[in-house]
């Protein structure tokens, strides 16, 4: 078979290899640096560009409604998405307007916006912390970078609060004690676990 012929499948197997970030603790920054895929949000600047067709290249920020303003389309909604997901958004939207028939788009990230989580309570260090580019930072690694928690603090009720896309407020507790000393029952599958930009770590104060 020519390689001409094998090129979808390849392009279809790289779409495929990528998966959802991995929420447990993870064992090392390569780990971390290889389950981690990048989802659009606000400020990322963002190359779209259409196959074949130039004049529908667009280089723009995600505003903060998480859109894009495209040729043709207009605003399109692409924050939270991953790249493969923003990509069949575009792709849909110019087919279900009947712009084009068979659209092929590519989005690239040409500038990640700042990243920040704040952890604050019974810390040693307590702050702004900036989220690492291309890897995911846990609570837990996030607690030792911040210095470990103080002696009174509470490591088995440590909050992180996120605000979550509709604009509404959820809040997680993460035994971070339980997950540092390894213990069997421990849920490293929660999705509290891996930081996102915004999030607000805190440690309570154990009662005395």
């Amino acid at each position: 078979m020519k390689i001409a012929r094998l090129f979808p499948f390849l392009l279809a197997a790289l779409a495929l290899g990528g998966g959802l970030p991995a929420f447990g603790q993870g064992t090392g920054k390569s780990d971390n640096k290889k389950n981690y895929v990048h989802t659009l949000g606000l400020a990322d600047r963002v190359r779209v560009a259409v196959y074949q067709e130039e004049d529908l290249t667009s280089l723009t920020r995600i505003d903060a409604r998480g859109r894009i303003n495209m040729p043709l389309l207009g605003e399109i909604a692409i924050g939270g998405m991953t790249v493969v997901e923003a990509q069949a958004a575009i792709e849909n939207a110019y087919k279900e307007g009947r712009f084009l028939r068979n659209p092929q788009v590519t989005v690239s990230v040409e500038e990640y916006a700042p990243r920040e989580v704040s952890i604050q309570g019974a810390i040693r260090s307590a702050g702004r912390y900036t989220l690492p580019i291309e890897s995911t930072l846990t609570v837990v690694e996030l607690v030792t970078k911040a210095g470990g928690i103080t002696d009174i603090g509470k490591g088995t009720a440590v909050t992180v609060t996120r605000i979550l896309p509709d604009g509404t407020k959820k809040v997680f507790t993460v035994d971070v004690d339980s997950v540092i000393k390894g213990k069997k029952d421990t849920r490293t599958d929660d999705s509290s676990m891996v930081l996102l930009p915004g999030d607000i770590v805190y440690v309570p104060e154990r009662l005395i």
